[in-house]
């Protein structure tokens, strides 16, 4: 299980790192390629910035029924309709038009300042076991989803640092948590023998590999072989 005050700590830390890159974006950044093709920079930021605004939406929406079951933030990448072509579709192109009818570049920006300061204020009144629904139908602890959205944001930094040729600005307490969601229910030496460093110095190439942001590759077998857990990503 994890602490709450944990993970809004980690979310905090990556979206003010990321704020502060959108904020600064030129119009020429901004419609540099990303390895999320179609996405430029600009529809990458507008996707990330979505992605954080779903705990708003959630949260106003419908609580699940008490005895449902809950899933679990490595359970919400689970390969099925979420991923599906047609709900892809509908992700990419929902994005590449936001960013079409930006105002300029650092709109994406603005628009994370405010979501967050009106987020970060709602989640300090809500309880410690408040669950939710996700727009996919998945009821979650609340706590649970805001550690997919450290995932989210965190990954996505990373694609938009090597499209802008920085260097990840990713946070400790951002990896550390996205480090636990993959590699925590994994043998340690196992784990070494096939991503060494990834509880270290390399947790982050780590995480680049098994999230399918580096050259190499380790087939999705051999990762859960050893515990890693997988996800799928869209």
């Amino acid at each position: 299980m994890f602490d709450r005050s944990v993970v809004v700590t980690a979310l905090a830390a990556e979206v003010a790192a990321l704020e502060e890159v959108l904020l600064g974006l030129s119009e020429a950044e901004a419609v540099l390629p990303t390895r999320c093709v179609p996405w430029d920079a600009a529809a990458l930021a507008v996707h990330t910035v979505g992605s954080l605004h779903q705990v708003t939406v959630a949260l106003d929406g419908e609580v699940p029924d008490p005895g449902l079951s809950l899933v679990s933030a490595a359970g919400y990448y689970a390969p099925d309709v979420r991923f599906s072509p047609e709900v892809n579709t509908k992700r990419v192109q929902g994005a590449v038009a936001s960013a079409a009818r930006r105002s300029d570049a650092t709109e994406p920006g603005r628009v994370l300042r405010g979501v967050w300061r009106a987020l970060g204020s709602r989640l300090a009144e809500e309880p410690e076991g408040r669950t939710m629904m996700t727009r996919h139908g998945d009821p979650m602890l609340l706590t649970d989803y805001l550690v997919t959205r450290v995932v989210e944001v965190l990954l996505h930094g990373v694609d938009l640092a090597d499209a802008l040729g920085r260097e990840p600005w990713t946070s400790a307490e951002g990896l550390a948590l996205v480090r636990e969601v993959l590699f925590g229910a994994a043998d340690r030496e196992a784990l070494e023998r096939v991503l060494p460093g990834a509880l270290g110095a390399r947790s982050l190439a780590a995480v680049r590999v098994v999230t399918g942001r580096a050259p190499e590759r380790l087939e999705r077998g051999v990762l859960e072989g050893v515990g890693v857990r997988a996800l799928a990503l869209g």
